[in-house]
């Protein structure tokens, strides 16, 4: 749910969809012809008909159509003009219509879809014998009018809690009143205009981290229009606005990890001894976190590419970012290499517990070094437009502190897991206070958190090891449809198709071509990640 990075979250999606490929089943016979004709329209006429603008992606072996449509900017407000929406349809190899059309968004919010077409195709490979893909950029990205509004992700993320939150209310006064074009709903509203032109009678909703919650959004928005839902590294549209599932899932992956890691207890004579304890590592993060509470560090941080190093203020916030989002980041993905950062984790908070502070903050240095100059406009809008805030939207500036700071002292003792709750939500880039500032005037009303979802076929995958969208998110997003399913994935992270072996893109493509899981039993043999060994 938090934001990554402009360069890992794209290395988080190419690394995703390259790894979909391995395990996609054959097409079945079973499947009913969903697609149509195109509308008679210039638009829907030059798509179908193939090439399109210069930034149309090439896939081999398929054609690639892409035009742009023109969109209302705010829908009550035509004096706020239109902007276009940029997308592609990515054709099946086989004769005759598809028979299906998949519509995926990777995450963000904010990322981009069209200029990963090629990684997306290769990907879903097998389903696009006989179905087709279709990537539309969310408003204010890509290919749909890129929106700047000053603010970088490295300024983002370096900054202080107050910094960051004024960098959201000076992004919001460049927008204006077209901040309020920049939402979820406006974005699902997008897709439905691309389907309509396309003449699709309805899709396949193929949702990766925020795109389980625009998912779902679309789901409530058009629900005729839906055939089935697959949400991976899912949150519920209803979430936690103090965050407090994923701090204690910090808490339970690292007692996962070390349980895992070990072979046998210590205790038994001649057994080999765990790589680490659970218990201890959670108490370790506990003591890390009051120690940087009290006395925050200062880390010159090499950026990749750049010159001079760039100081970093490592609080226990920052050290809740790190724990929570960076650490559940590709966990899973390569089972048999050296550990990442959550399993480098348990030694790192030890040894800063014992005073020396060089594997953690060699952690740090290596998470802040990717942070980029893109501008992180359109994730800020829909964040503050959007997502629920433990204050009104309608009160003023005083009074949305007053009640976010209740929210906080009505929180009950250890709801945050091994931090305070102050510090925690210093944390998430997308909660927290980090919103309060954004203006009332000339914005969106936040998100409904209950719309009547479609009865249809839905299959919510979860990392066991994610703080970020963790297991108890992802049961509530799939409690959110009538026929929702949920499946824990052991040894992973966010986004658990990250898994090499294929069982997990086995089990959600098989349940886009039949409305079934199968058998899951390979999920039982995906292999615990490695941990460094923390030495008594």
């Amino acid at each position: 749910m938090a934001q990554v990075s402009a360069v890992r979250r794209a290395a988080l999606v190419v690394g995703a969809v390259a790894l979909l490929a391995s395990a996609l089943p054959a097409a079945t016979a079973s499947e009913a012809a969903t697609a149509a004709t195109a509308a008679a329209t210039p638009t829907a006429r030059a798509a179908v008909q193939g090439g399109g603008p210069a930034w149309c992606p090439q896939v081999e072996g398929h054609r690639v159509d892409c035009a742009t449509v023109a969109r209302p900017a705010v829908g009550d407000r035509p004096d706020l003009g239109t902007l276009d929406v940029g997308y592609a349809v990515v054709r099946h190899r086989a004769p005759g219509p598809a028979k299906g059309t998949v519509a995926v968004n990777p995450g963000g919010p904010g990322e981009v879809a069209i200029d990963r077409a090629e990684h997306f195709a290769t990907a879903l490979n097998g389903l696009l014998h006989d179905h087709d893909l279709l990537l539309v950029d969310p408003r204010g990205t890509g290919r749909s009018e890129r929106m700047p509004c000053g603010l970088t992700d490295a300024d983002y993320r370096f900054g202080t809690r107050e910094e960051q939150r004024e960098a959201v209310a000076r992004c919001a006064r460049r927008l204006g009143p077209r901040a309020a074009a920049y939402t979820t709903a406006a974005t699902a509203d997008d897709i439905d205009a691309v389907r309509g032109l396309l003449g699709v009678p309805q899709l396949t909703l193929y949702g990766l981290s925020y795109g389980t919650y625009l998912m779902p959004v679309y789901a409530g928005r058009h629900p005729e229009r839906v055939r089935s839902i697959v949400l991976s590294g899912a949150y519920p549209l209803a979430f936690d606005p103090l965050g407090r599932p994923g701090a204690q899932a910090v808490s339970l992956a690292l007692r996962r990890v070390c349980e895992r890691a070990g072979a046998a207890p210590a205790a038994v004579p001649g057994g080999p001894r765990p790589a680490c304890d659970g218990e201890r590592a959670v108490r370790d993060l506990a003591t890390t976190a009051s120690r940087l509470r009290a006395r925050p560090l200062e880390v010159d941080v090499p950026l990749e590419g750049a010159g001079a190093p760039r100081g970093l203020r490592f609080t226990e916030g920052k050290l809740a970012n790190l724990a929570y989002e960076a650490a559940s980041r590709g966990v899973g993905a390569d089972p048999t290499g050296p550990p990442g950062l959550l399993g480098e984790l348990p030694h790192a908070l030890d040894r800063f517990v014992k005073g020396d502070t060089g594997p953690l903050l060699r952690l740090v240095r290596e998470e802040y070094a990717s942070a980029s100059g893109e501008d992180q406009a359109p994730y800020v809008a829909v964040v503050c437009n959007d997502y629920r805030k433990a204050w009104s939207a309608d009160a003023p500036l005083p009074e949305r502190w007053r009640q976010y700071r209740g929210a906080l002292a009505d929180a009950r003792p250890g709801a945050f897991g091994a931090f305070s709750a102050r510090g925690y939500l210093e944390g998430p880039t997308d909660g927290g206070d980090v919103c309060i500032g954004w203006p009332r005037e000339d914005t969106a009303r936040p998100q409904p958190t209950h719309p009547r979802m479609p009865d249809v076929p839905v299959l919510v995958l979860s990392g066991d090891l994610d703080a970020n969208t963790p297991d108890a998110g992802g049961r509530l997003a799939a409690r959110q449809f009538p026929d929702g399913r949920f499946l824990s994935v052991p040894n992973t992270g966010h986004v658990p198709e990250l898994e090499p072996s294929g069982c997990v893109t086995g089990i959600s493509t098989r349940f886009i071509r039949t409305g079934r899981t199968g058998d899951t039993g390979c999920l039982r043999a995906l292999p615990p990640v490695a941990v460094t060994p923390v030495r008594r």
